[in-house]
C-alpha cells in the first residue's frame, strides 16, 4: 500500500468548513480518496476537515483551488498518515455489535456468539466497515427491514470496505453478491472475510472505480444494491446507480449525515426512486429507495 497524506485543518465554523469540503471534493488535482467532516466543540460549532489523499498532494493545486473559492490556506496542515494498522488494533477494544438478528464480532469475541443470531466475523485489516460505524448498523438494519417483504435475487455491494454488507446479505437471503470497492487493500479484506464466513462460493470481489467494471454490467439489474460510501460520490453514481437497479429492486445508501439527506434524496428522486424508510442514528442517515410507481 502506498504511503497515504491527510490534510487537517483547524476548527471551522460549520458554513467555512462545509466550502471547505466542497473545494477539496471537487478538486481534480490533487483527487481526494475521501473528505470528511469532524465536529471538534459542539457549543461552538467548529468542524474540522480531513483529506486523505493516495500520495503527497500537490500543496499549490489545492492552494489555487481554495484561491479560486475565495478561501485562505491558513492552518491547514499536511502530513504522512501512519503504516499502522488503526483498524485492527481499535477492533480489539471493540464489543460486538447487535442489529437485529445479526452478531457482528471480531475474532476476540467468537465465545460470546449465539445459536440463535446470524454470527458474523469481520478481520477489518485495512479496511474499514466493522459494523460499529452508525451507517453500517443503519444498513444491516436497513438490510432486514427490506427483506421482511421482499426476496432479492442478486446484491451489489458499492465502496465495500470490509465486506460486512455483503456478507449479511449472503448470510441471510443465499443470494449472489458482488462487492465493489476502489480500494484494492479493502477488496482483498473482502475476500478474506468471505471464506472466514462461508460466503466466499456466493461472492465476487472486484476493484472498480464506480459501476463500469466488466463483472458489475455483466451481472446487472440487480435486486438489491447497497452504496455505504460518501454523500457527494453516492450522488455523482446516482445515474449508473438507477440504471443497475431493477424495476422492481431495493437501494439501501448511506456514509451520509442527517444534513446531506436532502441533496441525497433530490439525486436519486432525479433518476425516478423514492425513498420508502429512513433510519436514522444520531448524526446519521440511511436511506432505502425503490422505483418510483413499484410495488
Amino acid at each position: 500500500m502506498s504511503q497515504q497524506f491527510i490534510l487537517t485543518s483547524p476548527g471551522l465554523a460549520r458554513l467555512a468548513a462545509m466550502e471547505l469540503s466542497d473545494v477539496l471534493e471537487a478538486c481534480p488535482w490533487p483527487e481526494a480518496l475521501a473528505v470528511s467532516m469532524v465536529e471538534t466543540d459542539e457549543t461552538n460549532d467548529l468542524w474540522r476537515i480531513e483529506a486523505i489523499y493516495a500520495g503527497e498532494p500537490d500543496s499549490s493545486g489545492i492552494d489555487d483551488a481554495m484561491q479560486r473559492a475565495g478561501l485562505d490556506n491558513e492552518g491547514l496542515t499536511i502530513t504522512p498518515v501512519p503504516q499502522k494498522d488503526w483498524v485492527r488494533e481499535s477492533l480489539a477494544g471493540l464489543a460486538p455489535v447487535v442489529a437485529g438478528r445479526l452478531f457482528v464480532h471480531g475474532n476476540h469475541d467468537r465465545s460470546l456468539r449465539s445459536s440463535g443470531s446470524i454470527n458474523i466475523e469481520i478481520d477489518a485489516g485495512l479496511a474499514f466497515g466493522t459494523g460499529h460505524h452508525n451507517t453500517t448498523r443503519g444498513c444491516l438494519l436497513a438490510l432486514q427491514e427490506v427483506l421482511k417483504s421482499y426476496k432479492p435475487k442478486n446484491c451489489l455491494d458499492v465502496g465495500c470496505g470490509s465486506g460486512v454488507l455483503a456478507i449479511a446479505a449472503c448470510k441471510l437471503t443465499g443470494i449472489t453478491a458482488i462487492a465493489s470497492d476502489i480500494d484494492e487493500d479493502a477488496v482483498i479484506v473482502t475476500r478474506d472475510n468471505a471464506r472466514l464466513n462461508g460466503t466466499a462460493h456466493l461472492m465476487r470481489c472486484v476493484t472498480a472505480s464506480g459501476l463500469e467494471h466488466p463483472a458489475i454490467s455483466a451481472h446487472a439489474p440487480y435486486d438489491l444494491i447497497l452504496a455505504n460510501i460518501l454523500a457527494r460520490p453516492l450522488m455523482a453514481l446516482a445515474p449508473a446507480i438507477a440504471r443497475a437497479l431493477s424495476s422492481h429492486g431495493r437501494l439501501i445508501l448511506s456514509g451520509l449525515t442527517n444534513d446531506q439527506v436532502r441533496m441525497v434524496r433530490a439525486s436519486y428522486l432525479a433518476q425516478d426512486l423514492c425513498v420508502i424508510d429512513t433510519i436514522v442514528d444520531e448524526n446519521w442517515a440511511t436511506l432505502t429507495l425503490k422505483q418510483r410507481g413499484m410495488a
